[in-house]
């Protein structure tokens, strides 16, 4: 069993910075990329970045030069680290990774609880 504990969401005035954090734990046999999404109301979930397994990123056009995902594979934990934050960037982000807990068991899709980020102006 896998479990996504998100954590570092927070308000933060534009501008402003906020690293979220995302933990993987239980059984876990392997950990293959690593994403954020996020969603505001009324609006569908988006990805906002990426990182796979080999460490390649990619990015939502908004948040490019911005943010920033990186991964400890030996914490299996992700990070987004948010810079320049703005009013539009409000949502709850959503962590995601795709795993296997065990060695016969097939890779699936984990999400964690979600995390509120909120920017005022």
């Amino acid at each position: 069993q896998v479990q996504l504990v998100e954590s570092g969401g927070g308000l933060v005035q534009a501008g402003g910075s906020l690293r979220l954090s995302c933990a993987a734990s239980g059984t876990i046999f392997s950990i293959g990329a690593m994403d954020w999404y996020r969603q505001a109301p009324g609006k569908q979930r988006e990805l906002v970045a990426g990182i796979t397994s080999g460490g390649n990123t990619n990015y939502a056009d908004s948040v490019k030069g911005r943010f920033t995902i990186s991964r400890d594979n030996a914490k299996n934990t992700v990070y987004l680290q948010m810079n320049s934050l703005k009013p539009e960037d409000t949502a709850v982000y959503y962590c995601r990774c795709n795993a296997a807990p065990s060695r016969a068991a097939w890779y699936r899709d984990y999400w964690g609880q979600g995390t509120q980020v909120t920017v005022s102006s």
